[in-house]
């Protein structure tokens, strides 16, 4: 199990947040604070699914990175799919 303090996990938050920025694409205004809290969200979404699946704990520092990112594209597709249309 990785043990990691709030600083690591803000690190892994900020990057999973901002890789699944690139990948979901919404053309919404996102900042800083934005992408960790989605990445946070997204680890705890990912490390949540993956012990649901049985597919283990996150190893090491990549493979949390990994499970942040995959729990981040899903937080932005659920908010983008909640989210009204600007365009209106």
């Amino acid at each position: 199990m990785l043990d990691m303090g709030p600083i690591g996990w803000i690190v892994v938050g900020f990057v999973a947040g901002w890789l699944s920025g690139i990948v979901v694409h919404d053309d919404r205004p996102r900042g800083c604070l934005a992408n960790v809290l989605i990445g946070i969200l997204g680890g705890l979404l990912g490390g949540f699914l993956a012990r649901q699946l049985h597919l283990g704990d996150a190893q090491g520092f990549t493979g949390a990175i990994v499970v942040a990112f995959l729990g981040a594209v899903l937080v932005r597709l659920v908010l983008a799919a909640t989210e009204p249309d600007r365009r209106r």
